[in-house]
């Protein structure tokens, strides 16, 4: 069995962390996005999986290169020379993807985490006459998204899309992973074609993503005089004395938190120093970054290899990879 992640394009809503690695490189949980859709394929059988690239395609091709014997999984690419959207890559890496068994194949958006009922999907697909199982997900506020009308009295047919409805049509939405028969690539052109829109928000994933190894008991998760609620440190993370930690918070690999830190609802990425008495919430901060002694971090993205010194207070906005910040920005604009 086969599968296609869709893993090219310029992704701006996780700028500035995506100016240095393309989106399924990003740390999501103290691994790529794209290791955890991989892991969860292999689960289910997949033997390969195809992915379709187009920006930053050389830094995927090299660090997929050293992973692929460690996940245990043929990795291939299909790079397109121009975005084509969401289904235009399909066509573009049919011959990849059909090889005469008639099986269908997975089509996943490379910034869907979840806790991918991918045998669920395979069962219901094969329960139904169809060419194609999207998989929906509820949400509580219909009008911000393409909602899927389905006659529920025909077992869950699609009726049809309505773009950001006006009006209430249902609460159900396109979560961007897809059960296809090969039948479908004779209908899709080499052009650009998209399926679906809008990823869902970093943070919220992760405060999801965390409550879910909760509820499976996983040993993942850390615990500790001063843990509050679900946090994931790395092993190798220093952790200081006097460190409130939580919730919601993942913790990578080579970080230093030094002595008095407060860290919530946030994610502190592979080689990060953050040191005495400073204070992170809601925020990301990039690979290799420092957050000086005292400094207060809120609502913020921090790019990679970035020097926040002390006592600087920042608050909302994006800091671009490689910055100096020496004085305190209490807007919500980004860093220039």
């Amino acid at each position: 069995m086969k599968a296609l992640i869709l893993v090219g394009g310029f992704d701006t809503r996780l700028h500035p962390l995506t100016l240095c690695f393309p989106k399924p490189l990003v740390d999501f949980a103290n691994k790529p996005i794209v290791f955890h859709q991989i892991e969860a394929l292999k689960e289910v059988g997949v033997t390969e999986v195809i992915l379709a690239i187009n920006y930053q395609p050389e830094v995927m091709i090299s660090f997929l290169k050293e992973y692929e014997d460690k996940l245990g999984i043929k990795i291939r690419c299909s790079q397109e020379t121009e975005p084509l959207g969401t289904a235009g890559p399909l066509a573009l890496a049919r011959d990849k993807l059909v090889d005469g068994s008639g099986e269908p194949f997975f089509v996943l958006n490379c910034d869907v985490i979840s806790e991918y009922p991918f045998a669920e999907l395979i069962q219901f697909h094969k329960s139904h006459d169809g060419e194609a199982t999207i998989m929906v997900t509820k949400v509580d506020e219909p009008s911000k998204y393409g909602v899927v009308v389905m006659d529920e009295d025909s077992g869950g047919r699609v009726d049809r899309f309505v773009e950001k409805p006006k009006v209430f049509v249902g609460n159900k939405i396109n979560a961007g992973i897809y059960l296809l028969n090969p039948s479908v690539l004779d209908r899709i052109e080499l052009r650009q074609t998209s399926m679906e829109k809008e990823p869902e928000d970093y943070i919220t994933g992760q405060c999801l993503y965390l409550d879910s190894l909760r509820k499976k008991a996983s040993t993942k998760l850390a615990a500790g005089r001063h843990i509050v609620g679900n946090v994931l440190i790395h092993e190798n993370a220093v952790i200081g004395e006097g460190c409130i930690i939580g919730p919601d918070v993942a913790i990578g690999p080579g970080c230093v938190i030094d002595s008095g830190v407060k860290l919530s609802r946030c994610t502190v990425m592979r080689g990060v120093l953050i040191q005495e008495q400073a204070s992170v919430s809601s925020s990301i901060i990039g690979w290799r970054s420092t957050v000086g002694q005292r400094a207060q971090i809120e609502n913020v993205t921090i790019g990679e290899g970035v020097h926040v010194y002390d006592k600087v207070h920042i608050n909302g906005g994006v800091v671009p990879p490689h910055t100096e910040i020496k004085s305190s920005i209490l807007t919500h604009e980004t860093v220039k």
